[in-house]
């Protein structure tokens, strides 16, 4: 089964549809949420992109991330979680996706990739994906948990109140680990000779 699509677009990037989600949705079953098809595809539209990032940021594997993203929409479908708006629906989505990275790093120590060398046409094209490259690799040296708060908190610019409820954390305890995952992440740059 199937929840996302990606399919290549007139930018050579990848489009994300939710094609095929009115299958599992339709299955008659006592246990299928109480999202109607219309309101799983809106929210679908709005979060899965999102969720794909923080999946990739967070685990570091394009394929890994796909593979949690789908779980996480399943898991959410099958709950019947009923939320009170749209942003405590995201939450929670988001909380399934953590507790899913947490269960395959619970199983087994994460893969790790080389990262591919980039030819460098122009110089400053080169510069960014060197640079990208090098944020990449620092990354990958924090623990998952550091790499999901900076991810929530600088991608996604999620509030502490949202990462603790995505991450199934106290609030007051946001501000002193986004702190140290901060200080980890310039150690690590420094050691790299990116930081001044």
């Amino acid at each position: 089964m199937i929840l996302m699509d990606w399919t290549s677009n007139r930018g050579g990037g990848a489009a994300l549809s939710a094609t095929s989600v009115p299958n599992l949705l339709a299955m008659p079953d006592e246990r299928t949420s109480a999202m109607d098809d219309q309101t799983f595809r809106l929210f679908y539209n709005k979060t899965a992109r999102p969720l794909r990032a923080y999946l990739i940021g967070a685990c570091g594997n394009t394929s890994l991330a796909d593979d949690l993203l789908q779980e996480a929409y399943f898991r959410l479908i099958r709950s019947q979680f009923q939320a009170n708006d749209e942003e405590h629906r995201r939450n929670y989505l988001f909380r399934i996706a953590t507790n899913l990275l947490k269960d395959h790093y619970r199983r087994r120590r994460p893969e790790t990739t080389e990262i591919p060398e980039m030819p460098s046409g122009d110089d400053d094209h080169g510069d960014r994906i060197a640079a990208r490259s090098d944020l990449v690799q620092s990354l990958r040296e924090l623990k998952p948990r550091e790499r999901e708060l900076l991810w929530l908190a600088y991608v996604e610019g999620m509030s502490h109140k949202e990462i603790a409820k995505a991450l199934g954390l106290k609030t007051d305890s946001i501000r002193p680990l986004l702190f140290r995952a901060r200080k980890r992440m310039a150690g690590v740059m420094k050691s790299k000779g990116l930081a001044p």
